[in-house]
C-alpha cells in the first residue's frame, strides 16, 4: 500500500506536468488518475476540491521547483550579474528537457484555469514568491532592498516574455539572451 505523502505528491506532480503540456481545461482527471496510477477517491481525499484545488497545490509545487532552480543559480554567484545569467542558462537548459512546446508552469495552471480570484490571487502568491528568492539574493549580493525587488521584478517580467517568444520559436537562445539585455553595458 502507497503512503498518503507519495499518493499525494504522484497527484501533484503529475498534473503539474498534464497541466503544463496540455493546459487546465483539456487535462482530465481520469487522465491524471491514470498517469499518477491512483484510484479515484485518492484525489478527493487529498484534494476535496478536485481538478482546481490540484491545480493550485501543482502551482505551489511548480513554484517551489522554480525557486530551486533560483538557488542554485544564486547561491554560488559572486555578484547579481552573474546569477541571473547561472539563472537564465539554466531555464535554458530547462525549456531544452521539457520540450518547446510547453508553455510556462505557472501561467498554465492559473491563467488557463478557471476564471475565479482564487485562481489568480493565487497566480500572483506564486510569483512574487519567486520574486522574492530572487530579490533576496539579490540584496545578500549587495543591491540595496528597493533595487533588487525592482530587478527581481523586472528579471520575472523578461523571463515570462523570454519562455514565450522561446517557445513560438521554439529556440532557447531568447532565454539564453536575456542577460546580456537586461544587464548594464559598459
Amino acid at each position: 500500500m502507497q503512503d498518503d505523502t507519495s499518493t499525494r505528491d504522484r497527484l501533484v506532480t503529475t498534473a503539474a506536468t498534464l497541466f503544463r503540456r496540455k493546459g487546465y481545461h483539456a487535462t482530465g482527471l481520469a487522465e491524471i488518475l491514470a498517469e499518477a496510477g491512483v484510484p479515484k477517491g485518492s484525489l478527493y481525499h487529498h484534494f476535496p476540491d478536485g481538478k482546481a484545488g490540484l491545480a493550485l497545490a501543482a502551482a505551489d509545487w511548480t513554484a517551489g521547483f522554480l525557486v530551486r532552480i533560483i538557488d542554485d543559480a544564486f547561491v554560488p554567484a559572486p555578484s547579481y550579474g552573474e546569477g541571473m545569467t547561472h539563472y537564465c542558462m539554466k531555464l535554458a537548459k530547462l525549456f531544452q528537457l521539457s520540450e518547446a512546446a510547453n508553455t510556462c508552469p505557472i501561467s498554465a495552471l492559473l491563467f488557463d484555469g478557471p476564471e475565479s480570484d482564487a485562481f489568480r490571487l493565487h497566480a500572483n502568491a506564486v510569483f512574487q514568491r519567486l520574486i522574492d528568492a530572487v530579490a533576496g539574493h539579490a540584496q545578500r549580493l549587495g543591491l540595496p532592498e528597493a533595487k533588487a525587488r525592482a530587478e527581481a521584478e523586472t528579471l520575472l517580467i523578461a523571463v515570462e516574455g523570454a519562455w514565450t517568444l522561446a517557445r513560438a520559436r521554439r529556440d532557447p537562445a531568447v532565454l539564453r539572451s536575456l542577460p546580456a539585455r537586461l544587464l548594464p553595458t559598459g
